[in-house]
């Protein structure tokens, strides 16, 4: 397990989206946008059931992912590591709370009935910052 350098811990804490980067099933790199959170051990961050990040992170749970500084962005995280879990969300309340942190709303305003949510758990394994 991989300690976040306590220097840049506050990147952590900011409403900047975390880029992440997972294997396809052609072993090409596929990266996206996500709003996470940090537990103060993993990295969280949700998807549905049908998106390709899922499918790739179940074939393999190997993740990289990025967060720049909002304030300086030339400072950065980069976290490599694994998936160690992957929760349900039949409640939408892990969505919801980033929601919250990211748009003010108590309620995610883009869910669609019959999406299944999942939280995705990552264990950090690796670290680089840089700035």
């Amino acid at each position: 397990m991989a300690q976040i350098p306590e220097k840049y811990a506050d990147i952590l804490q900011t409403k900047s989206v975390a880029h992440i980067a997972t294997i396809g099933p052609h072993g090409e790199p596929q990266s996206s946008p996500v709003w996470f959170g940090w537990d103060g051990e993993h990295v969280l961050f949700s998807l549905t059931k049908t998106r390709q990040k899922y499918h790739n992170l179940q074939r393999n749970p190997r993740i990289a992912l990025s967060i720049t500084d909002p304030k300086e962005i030339l400072r950065y995280l980069e976290i490599r590591g694994r998936v160690v879990r992957v929760d349900e969300d039949p409640n939408l309340d892990f969505i919801n709370s980033m929601a919250k942190k990211y748009l003010g709303l108590d309620k995610y305003p883009w869910h669609q009935p019959g999406e299944e949510r999942v939280v995705i758990v990552v264990q950090p394994e690796h670290t680089t910052a840089q700035g």
